[in-house]
């Protein structure tokens, strides 16, 4: 299968939220969001180390616009269906088509942490893996302390498949981490 080939909406809602692959023009309200966020963000997104431009998030959002279509990386945009301001980040990443299996990623603008938005996204994004794009296994990897992350993956009922022990490093420090592997598979 050339995923080139496939066709599958670059659009969807779910009940407040209107999820979609970045376009040019994002970056406006994708750079205040990413200042807004930059605080929470250093915790744990190696991309918020150093400051962002609004030039660096053109960049960005250009290459993620070309990189969805040419079907190597699905990044979604997720916005408030009343009044279109942006809520977070999110998207389909580490995929492997032959299986179809992706790797959700996600981060939300601070201003709209805690109103459940990211846990929406999540699901809205996982039901259209399962429904346009055939998924047969869906990944949320997170650093273990991060419990707002988890939190995510727990509330919808990914299962945690096991903790890799000092799989990578912290954003931040450098220090080793360990990673949690939450999944849901199709049978």
């Amino acid at each position: 299968m050339n995923p080139l080939l496939l066709d599958f909406p670059t659009e969807f809602e779910t009940d407040r939220l209107l999820i979609r692959m970045p376009k040019p023009g994002d970056e406006h309200g994708m750079y205040k969001a990413i200042k807004d966020s930059q605080a929470d963000l250093k915790e744990w997104m190696i991309f918020a180390q150093k400051e962002q431009t609004l030039e660096d998030v053109t960049l960005d959002i250009r290459e993620a616009h070309i990189a969805f279509l040419k079907r190597e990386d699905l990044r979604l945009v997720v916005f408030l269906k009343e009044t279109g301001e942006l809520v977070a980040s999110s998207g389909l990443h580490r995929i492997d088509w032959s299986i179809p299996r992706f790797e959700i990623g996600y981060w939300i603008n601070s201003a709209f942490r805690g109103k459940g938005y990211m846990t929406e996204a999540v699901q809205g994004i996982t039901d259209f893996a399962i429904r346009e794009l055939k998924a047969r296994r869906i990944e949320i990897r997170c650093d273990s302390r991060n419990v707002k992350s988890r939190g995510v993956a727990e509330r919808l009922n990914f299962t945690l498949e096991g903790i890799l022990r000092q799989n990578g490093k912290c954003v931040k420090t450098g220090e080793l981490i360990d990673t949690c592997v939450y999944a849901k598979v199709m049978d």
